[in-house]
Parts: C-alpha cells; structure tokens; sequence
C-alpha cells in the first residue's frame, strides 16, 4: 500500500485503477488533483439562486462522477473525460436554475390569473414538493380566512366568483353591478389583502 506522497506522482489513470480497486487515498489524491479545474470551469457560470461555492459543489459532483465511471478503454485521458464530466454537471445545474428562477413569481397566488379556482386544493400542479402544497394550502386559507374578516358582503361575494373564474362582466351579472364597479371592488380586495402576504 502507497502512503498518500507517493500517489500524487502517479498518473491519472493509475489513480483511478487504485480507487476503482477500493484505494480511498487514491480517489482522494485524484479528487484533489482537479479541484482546480473545477474552480476554473465554474468562475465564469452563473447560478440563479444560488453563489459560486454552489457552482464549485455541483462541478465536485461531476467529479466524483468522473471517479466512478471513467472507462479507459475509451479513447480519452481521464483528464478529458473528468472535464466533460464537470462542465456536464454545471451546465445542467445552471439550466435547472434558470428553469426555476422565478419560482416565487411563477407559484405565488396572484388575483390576475384565471387559475384562481385553484387555490383550496388545485395548487399540487404548480408544487415541487407535497410540504409546499400544505404550507401553500394553510397559508391560502389563512389569507382566505382574513379576507372575509376586512371584506364587505359585496367584497367577499365578489372574491367568492372571481376565485371560482368568473369574468368581471359574469360577477356584474350575479351581483347586479357594472363591471367597472366589479374591478374597483377587485383593486379594494388587492390593497386589503396586501397586508397578509
């Protein structure tokens, strides 16, 4: 067994065979080697919600990554193929970041959409995960629930049909307004709950 000095002068390959042999010195000597290379793919990426030490730790994945599924008996230096690896994973991770970046615009509740009708139970399509739908679920109905406390009849009845999709000319309709007097009751209901989000 080599001491730690001895395999930082083994080549690449080498290092692998020994880690792919169970040598952990070896995987870590070899992890080390590139940590560098790492940095330097990762110093020029931007990560949406996220910050370089990110970036460094999704470029390390792709180098374990490298670690366990280098083949040599394919045409390319372990160098090569750790670098494929690395640039792989941080242009993935800055892809998936840049999918989600407006997450808090895309799944909060606005009072502009017509997915409104959603909102007590519909909001598992837009959720990521099952504790973000019941956090989403209570927070909805608290801010439901404080609604109908600050609200007139006319502005929780008004509420009531816009949440179930109706158009502003529908809710004048059923509660024998004009739809002018429908938005403003809609503008009313905005600023009052702005309070509770």
């Amino acid at each position: 067994m080599r001491n730690m000095t001895e395999m930082t002068g083994l080549p690449d390959e080498e290092l692998w065979r020994l880690a792919r042999e169970g040598d952990d010195e070896a995987e870590t000597v070899l992890i080390e080697r590139y940590v560098r290379l790492v940095k330097v793919c990762a110093r020029p990426l931007f990560l949406a919600g996220g910050d370089g030490e990110d970036l460094i730790q999704e470029g390390m994945f792709g180098l374990m990554s490298a670690v366990r599924s280098f083949s040599p008996e394919k045409d390319a230096s372990f160098r090569t193929f750790a670098e494929r690896c690395i640039r792989n994973r941080l242009y993935t991770a800055v892809r998936s970041a840049a999918r989600s970046k407006h997450f808090p615009l895309n799944y909060s509740v606005s009072f502009d959409s017509s997915d409104l009708s959603d909102l007590s139970g519909g909001a598992a399509d837009y959720l990521r995960d099952p504790e973000d739908l019941i956090i989403s679920r209570e927070r909805v109905g608290e801010i439901l629930a404080a609604a109908k406390n600050t609200l007139s009849g006319f502005e929780a009845r008004v509420l009531e049909l816009y949440l179930n999709g109706c158009s502003y000319n529908e809710i004048a309709e059923q509660v024998g307004k004009t739809p002018k007097s429908v938005d403003n009751a809609v503008q009313r209901i905005r600023k009052k709950l702005t309070a509770y989000y």
